[in-house]
This record gives C-alpha cells, sequence and structure tokens, in this order.
C-alpha cells in the first residue's frame, strides 16, 4: 500500500471509525453514570479513554493532512448519534407514566392490572371536572407497550413519562428476558 493511499484514505477512514466507537462509549457512559450503573461506568470510562489517546496521537502525527481533522469531527458526531440510538435500543432504567384521561379510565385500568401492571389511580379535578388521574411505574423496556394501551383504551389522554433513577419495592410486570445490563443496575429488584 502506497503511503499515499495510507495518509489520505485509510488513516482518515481509521480515525473516522475509531471516534464512532469511542464516542459512542462515551455516551453510553454518561447515560449509564446519570442511571446509577456505578460498576461499568469506570470500565467504559478506561476503553473510550484508550481509544480517545491513540485517536490523537494520530491526528497529532499528522497535522498536515485536512482530511484526519474532519474524519476526527465527523467520528464524534456520529460517536453520539449511535451512542443515543444504541442507549434507546437498550431501554434502561425506570420510568413513571402519569395519564390524564379524557372519559371513564375502569376499562383501562382493568386492563393493565390484568395484564400485570402497577396502576395508582387517584381522583383529581380537571378543567372538564372530576376524573381519575393514574400514575403507573413500568421498566422503560415495556413504555411502548403502556402507551399502546392507553391509546386504545383512552385515545386522547395526556400522559407524560419521566425517568427515574430509584425504586424502592412496588409492583412490576416482568420483563420477557433479562437484560445482561439489569444486573449491573444497583437498583434492580427481579420479581417487583
Amino acid at each position: 500500500m502506497s503511503v499515499e493511499l495510507f495518509s489520505w484514505v485509510v488513516l482518515p477512514l481509521i480515525i473516522f471509525v475509531a471516534r464512532i466507537f469511542d464516542q459512542t462509549v462515551g455516551t453510553i457512559r454518561l447515560i449509564f453514570a446519570a442511571k446509577g450503573f456505578k460498576s461499568i461506568v469506570p470500565v467504559l470510562g478506561f476503553f473510550e479513554v484508550l481509544i480517545w489517546i491513540v485517536v490523537v496521537a494520530q491526528v497529532m502525527q499528522h497535522l498536515d493532512n485536512v482530511l484526519c481533522y474532519i474524519a476526527y469531527a465527523g467520528g464524534f458526531a456520529m460517536g453520539n448519534y449511535i451512542g443515543m440510538i444504541v442507549e434507546e435500543r437498550l431501554s434502561l432504567g425506570t420510568v413513571l407514566i402519569r395519564v390524564i384521561p379524557k372519559k371513564d379510565t375502569t376499562e383501562l385500568i382493568g386492563y393493565l392490572r390484568s395484564n400485570n401492571y402497577g396502576v395508582t389511580a387517584v381522583d383529581v379535578e380537571g378543567r372538564s371536572g372530576k376524573i381519575k388521574m393514574l400514575f403507573s411505574i413500568i421498566k422503560r423496556k415495556q413504555a411502548r407497550e403502556v402507551i399502546d394501551i392507553i391509546n386504545r383504551y383512552n385515545p386522547n389522554a395526556f400522559y407524560t413519562i419521566e425517568e427515574i433513577r430509584a425504586v424502592k419495592d412496588g409492583y412490576f410486570k416482568p420483563l420477557s428476558s433479562a437484560s445482561v445490563f439489569s444486573l449491573l443496575n444497583p437498583f434492580h429488584r427481579s420479581g417487583k
């Protein structure tokens, strides 16, 4: 392989791909840190910085190659994007779904409970009168399914979804398959 081919094609490609890996790991590391995954965050940080140091050393050795700069910046941007997609697919953590319905919630509550979702109903008064506001704390992996149920039984309901850092006790529908990462969660309580 010629030196020119390596310098202007292969090296920028290697820098681009390495930056994608390092930034993806960095994005996931920050998300895991925010969610309290203390055991995996240092390991991810080690590999993130190791890759970064190798990449920066290559860029510094080829300061005359503008493609290395472009590859470095492009890998950074793409790594952020891919890191967010990976975290979204992992669907880690617990969320609170708060539902403010537009109509009677008896069927919705019954269906959620019959499908093993914990639901708390509270009498509140809104603009259109007295209603029952619903709260359900679920695993984030189950959020899409619960939203589909809400839309089926109460199509115009207003709902919010909030991340929850820690949960003590409570009732949770078991996940269909255990995630490797659920074992790393210090707040994970199986079967509850």
